[in-house]
């Protein structure tokens, strides 16, 4: 008998997206697993205070440079970007409404998240990774310790908890280097930057963007600790692990920045209706 000749598989189009479609649903039901392993663990109780301390330390305390710094520059290029557009209006007084809001409702917490996610993310999947490529995580599940309780709940908790306090740092600097750069150098008054800052910023503004900063704090630590845990072998797999946190965290900061807009917007408008007016 003569053996049947095989053709090899045709490759098409077809073919390469099924397999993205089936890679992509692939990656969401581990993602969302592990994030359910992550629920039980906080639900098992906290951390003890030697491992959720000196994970504060490393995500909070040493985020508040980096953070100060980006808040401080932004508020300075808010102001000379508006100053222009507001000075061919005749409306340089408002400049302290424009720069601060933009701070408080959308900047503030999407600058501390990204700066978050690339001091804080890359580091967690570094260090994650590294500790599963020298099996010390296969070890940790050997002794009979859970994995996720002693290293990823320290870690989720310690973003969650500090990101609001980043957020609040970066938007005083923000407002305090525009407030400065708008006054002593584009010659705006201080009364009035000040008094129209106060005039358009609201309490439920300020409480949208921490509300905000608490989801994205939770969405790094849980990409970061997920790409770590899952990261290949190698320092390449550690390096792809990194870099591969920033990028995910950072898309799903805009795409949850996106949907909490709306509903923060949403929410806001059954709150407080628009007046009706008679023409």
């Amino acid at each position: 008998m003569s053996a049947v000749a095989t053709r090899p598989p045709i490759d098409t189009p077809v073919h390469a997206l099924g397999r993205v479609i089936l890679n992509a649903v692939s990656a969401v039901g581990d993602l969302t697993l592990f994030a359910l392993a992550l629920a039980r663990g906080l639900v098992a109780g906290a951390p003890r205070r030697d491992v959720l301390l000196p994970a504060m330390y490393q995500i909070g305390v040493l985020s508040v440079p980096v953070v100060l710094i980006t808040g401080a520059f932004i508020g300075m290029v808010l102001a000379v970007q508006g100053f222009d557009q507001l000075r061919m209006m005749h409306m340089e007084s408002r400049l302290g409404s424009v720069i601060n809001v933009s701070l408080v409702k959308e900047l503030g917490p999407v600058l501390a998240a990204v700066m978050l996610a690339g001091r804080v993310g890359c580091a967690i999947a570094a260090e994650l990774g590294t500790m599963r490529v020298t099996e010390q995580i296969d070890a940790l599940r050997a002794l009979g310790a859970d994995p996720i309780r002693y290293l990823v709940v320290p870690r989720f908790l310690a973003c969650v908890l500090l990101i609001p306090t980043l957020t609040v740092l970066g938007d005083a600097t923000g407002m305090l280097g525009g407030g400065i750069f708008a006054t002593q150098v584009l010659g705006i008054d201080d009364f009035y930057f000040w008094h129209h800052t106060f005039r358009f910023i609201t309490a439920f503004d300020f409480l949208s963007g921490l509300f905000k900063s608490v989801f994205f704090g939770g969405t790094i630590a849980v990409v970061a600790c997920h790409r770590g845990f899952h990261c290949g072998a190698g320092a390449e797999g550690v390096g792809r692990a990194a870099t591969e946190t920033f990028v995910l965290s950072f898309v799903l900061i805009l795409a949850l920045d996106f949907m909490l807009g709306i509903l923060i917007g949403t929410t806001y408008r059954l709150i407080w209706p628009a007046p009706i007016t008679i023409a």
